[in-house]
């Protein structure tokens, strides 16, 4: 009797088919693919009928896919970014996160009754703006390497770094007890970073890049594209299994270490085609954990969020660079640039949730607050 394909195996030919279908719909529309990418996940998810996906397949895709982002990030992560506009980025993007925080653990606490902790980690996930949203609309409309995306980048860089310790402290969080406990676990995470930095620092700065220089020599593409995949998801294992550091975050140091060396340039250039690939599987993931019926019940939590990430990030930022001076023309540029939420966020929530830390139901506000505040960064931008 003929049988159907292996279920894995249809997963993944799903996964692609439908994003890449409804990907190229959304970008027809003038919207950012990505939200091509989560309809598809909602298609082939359980909550519509003839469900076609393998979730723990698509869920160790997607983890591939965010360790792969973060090492993009770690390639392009250059400190002179930072320096350069630091005196607004640092502070200005301090207070922006701090308020969009606060804004969005009021709308944890009232609307969806999470618990002190929790609402901090919902509030933290409505106040980082997408990175590859934010550069792509500022690139499409040419203003990417002029003053507002120099800001743009440094206040994203910093976002990005607080990301990286949000990684760290959403755990630890997560782990219950008195104040102590929590700073106990606090300093354990800590602790383990800083190790499993200092190991970087110390070897894997010089091992990994002699590593791909010895490959890129022998002339073989294939070859280096190989080095580099398993340069990243190598550290990120040893990070997870040795140091107990996340998987993302150990590709992130990966990336940095090899954003510095002579080979860094190429290794970007390979990876970048992978990690938008993996990173793709992740919106679809976003959408195949979403569950339909939580959006309704909880829609006007989502309305709130949408609100919070309009006024907290992108108001925010708007207040604090014209308090820094920053001409109103620029400031105005950068604000509705980053005035929108995406990848980092769903990175922090499915953390959260993977720990105990969030319930499911605060997917659907997160979803509705980025699918929003995505379609209104182009024409706002």
């Amino acid at each position: 009797m003929p049988h159907g394909p292996d279920p894995m195996l249809a997963t993944i030919v799903a996964c692609i088919l439908l994003a890449f279908i409804l990907g190229s719909l959304a970008r027809l529309l003038r919207l950012p693919a990505l939200i091509g990418y989560i309809a598809a996940g909602i298609v082939i998810g359980p909550w519509l009928p003839g469900s076609l996906a393998e979730r723990g397949m698509v869920s160790a895709m997607a983890e591939i896919g965010v360790a792969l982002l973060l090492f993009g990030v770690g390639l392009h992560f250059k400190p002179a970014d930072l320096l350069a506009v630091w005196r607004v980025a640092v502070p200005g993007a301090v207070l922006q996160i701090a308020l969009a925080l606060g804004l969005g653990a009021l709308v944890g606490q009232g609307l969806l009754d999470l618990s002190p902790g929790a609402s901090i980690a919902f509030g933290l996930a409505l106040a980082i703006s997408s990175t590859a949203v934010a550069t792509r609309a500022l690139e499409e409309r040419g203003k990417l390497g002029g003053p507002p995306g120099r800001l743009a980048l440094g206040w994203l860089v910093m976002q990005d770094l607080v990301v990286v310790f949000a990684l760290v402290l959403l755990p630890a969080l997560a782990g219950g007890g008195d104040g102590q406990g929590v700073v106990l676990d606090i300093g354990k995470a800590a602790a383990s970073l800083i190790a499993f930095a200092l190991v970087m620092v110390l070897a894997g700065r010089r091992a990994l890049p002699w590593a791909l220089v010895r490959v890129a020599r022998g002339g073989s593409r294939e070859l280096f594209t190989l080095a580099v995949l398993a340069a990243a998801l190598g550290v990120a294992v040893l990070a997870s299994s040795l140091f107990g550091v996340s998987f993302a975050l150990g590709a992130f140091f990966a990336g940095i270490v090899l954003g510095e060396s002579d080979v860094g340039h190429q290794a970007a250039a390979e990876a970048t085609p992978l990690a938008r690939i993996f990173s793709a599987i992740f919106f679809v993931s976003v959408g195949l954990l979403l569950d339909l019926s939580l959006v309704a019940a909880e829609l006007l939590a989502a309305l709130a969020s949408v609100v919070v990430v309009l006024v907290g990030i992108g108001g925010g930022a708007l207040a604090v660079m014209l308090a820094f001076r920053v001409p109103p023309r620029i400031a105005l540029v950068v604000a509705a640039g980053i005035a929108q939420i995406g990848e980092f966020s769903f990175l922090l929530t499915e953390v959260a949730i993977r720990h105990g830390l969030l319930p499911d139901g605060v997917r659907g506000p997160i979803l509705v607050a980025a699918v929003a505040s995505i379609i209104a960064t182009p024409p706002c931008c």
